[in-house]
């Protein structure tokens, strides 16, 4: 699209633009987030397993301080609790999870309003544009050719068709990082489940 094309949507353009320049700023920086938090669970709750079993708790605590991601940190938290009753280590591992949970969630909200939003601009585009038309037509007194119409039409048109096309973008990139978030809370919630029955299993035992 080339910078004259693109000068004929008008002003909302722009602020369309900047929309989606925020947004892949956000999209871009929640990616790199989340695959610095991601890890092997598999591999991480095998371990843990293997050294709560032989009541080796300081190093199943420094395992998970040393790994990164919400799944070590929050099963580092019930760990630290593992001589208390099992209520009260589901509730150190809730609490951890509390803070953990808005970190993956950052800025989703920001991606969110800007897929929701970009078409609004747009067809606020359409109408600032429609209405330049008729202004045009009213200015020439009905006596008019295509061509003094085009300036509104084709603020109507790239508006509508370049908020859309960021909103859909949008989307797609909320949509993917969600599931991403989606994956890694799951992942909280069955490891922080087994680690609890672990425990729990041991204190029954001893």
């Amino acid at each position: 699209m080339s910078f004259f094309v693109f000068n004929q949507g008008g002003p909302l353009m722009y602020l369309i633009l900047l929309g989606s320049i925020i947004g892949l700023a956000v999209f871009l920086e929640r990616l790199f987030h989340l695959y610095r938090a991601r890890i092997d669970t598999d591999k991480l709750m095998a371990e843990l397993r293997s050294l709560i079993q032989e009541d080796k708790f300081p190093e199943a605590i420094e395992l998970c301080r040393r790994t990164p991601g919400p799944v070590a940190h929050i099963l580092s938290a019930g760990l630290a609790r593992h001589t208390r009753n099992r209520a009260e280590i589901r509730e150190a591992i809730k609490d951890a999870g509390i803070h953990e949970v808005p970190r993956l969630e950052k800025n989703l909200v920001v991606l969110a309003t800007i897929a929701h939003i970009s078409p609004l601009l747009g067809l606020l585009g359409t109408v600032v544009g429609m209405i330049r038309a008729f202004m045009t037509i009213e200015e020439l007194e009905g006596v008019v050719n295509p061509s003094d119409l085009a300036g509104g039409i084709w603020e109507a048109l790239m508006t509508t068709a370049f908020g859309l096309l960021v909103a859909i973008l949008a989307y797609v990139a909320y949509n993917f990082l969600v599931a991403r978030v989606g994956k890694m809370v799951l992942d909280m919630e069955t490891s922080a489940t087994e680690v609890v029955s672990l425990l729990s299993e041991k204190e029954n035992v001893d």
